[in-house]
């Protein structure tokens, strides 16, 4: 019988890209005791970063050598196959790979082409804000944030629970677990693609002549609205381009149902032109139905502020069936807190749609 895996300490933990989330992330884990060093493309955060405690090194090379326990890749994704090339010949086998980049099919395919996917165990940490660059770094962004582990056939359980003793123990977060196609799907309905309605809202704003009398006017429901199109705009184009597999339809699905709620709003207008034949019962039916359609979110979101239906439980994980056992937990809507063993997790589990 094979000897049961025991629980690995992610304590030596390398960061590439000290930008808001690499930043934010080696400061969170220094905060919380874990020994921390980083490289950055130029050496502008390394003065601020050793100030912080964060051990900076002059090359992405030098960073591999330091065999730290996980190396996380928080570059932009652009340059990760570059940085994936540089890490190959250097990464040593004890090490463990993994990124925090918001698309991960795409990011698992590079790894595998650099002959890395044996030690690879990529993550996304939900959070983050408009603002860049190390010197907008917060360990504060990390708290309370849920982080998506993606697994497959492949993944090794050690490198698993390694990293994911960097995200419960060492930032002091929960997570949950699906494939990386799974993931991608989530964050284009939940991120991507409202990145891009976000951009559409601000650029027909600047195309309006009204446009100075307008953002006068405006309150919560802009600033809400618009927030995400504030970021960085290459930096946006590149996360929506990489996973446009998954965005296209849900922007062909938004179009349609703004379109279709327009021709009935039009149609119900007094002024519409229509004499009043137009304003028939299915319209009038159907534009109601476009606005009261989402009442299960609002419902959701109410219960959730509430902390209704909150609960804990334990799941045992068996040798083969790990992954089976954590996606299915993720889509009942619970949440790994901890791991009281290596085969035993602790959940929680809130209100769900």
């Amino acid at each position: 019988m094979a000897p049961s895996p025991i629980l690995t300490s992610a304590h030596k933990i390398a960061i590439a890209g000290l930008g808001l989330i690499g930043g934010s992330l080696a400061r969170r884990l220094v905060d919380r005791g874990r020994f921390v060093i980083a490289w950055n493309h130029d050496e502008g955060p390394y003065e601020a970063a050793r100030l912080a405690g964060i051990h900076c090194v002059r090359t992405l090379e030098d960073l591999a050598a330091g065999k730290p326990d996980v190396l996380v890749l928080a570059t932009p994704l652009k340059v990760m196959p570059e940085m994936l090339d540089r890490l190959a010949p250097v990464l040593t086998p004890s090490t463990t790979l993994t990124d925090v980049g918001s698309v991960k099919g795409w990011v698992a395919d590079r790894v595998g082409r650099a002959g890395l996917s044996d030690r690879y165990v990529g993550v996304h940490p939900m959070t983050g804000n408009e603002r860049s660059g190390f010197s907008s770094s917060d360990p504060n962004l990390f708290e309370g944030a849920l982080w998506a582990v993606c697994v497959d056939g492949g993944t090794d359980f050690g490198r698993f629970l390694t990293v994911a003793d960097m995200i419960t123990q060492g930032v002091g977060d929960e997570l949950i677990v699906m494939d990386p196609a799974a993931h991608d799907r989530a964050t284009a309905l939940i991120s991507h693609m409202p990145h891009v309605v976000s951009t559409a809202l601000a650029d027909t704003l600047v195309d309006s002549p009204d446009r100075n009398l307008a953002v006068q006017l405006s309150a919560g429901s802009w600033r809400d609205m618009t927030r995400v199109s504030l970021t960085d705009p290459e930096r946006t184009r590149a996360m929506v381009e990489e996973n446009a597999a998954e965005v296209v339809p849900l922007l062909r699905e938004v179009s349609r149902r703004l379109t279709a709620v327009a021709e009935d709003l039009e149609a119900l207008a007094p002024d519409s032109g229509g004499g009043g034949s137009s304003r028939s019962e299915p319209t009038a039916d159907r534009f109601a139905a476009f606005f009261s359609q989402a009442q299960p979110y609002r419902d959701y979101k109410t219960a959730q502020a509430g902390g209704e239906g909150a609960s804990t439980s334990t799941i045992d994980l068996g040798a083969q069936d790990w992954r089976e056992l954590l996606t299915a937990s993720a889509m009942r809507g619970e949440r790994v807190e901890r791991f009281l063993t290596a085969r035993r997790v602790r959940v929680s589990r809130g209100p769900t749609m």
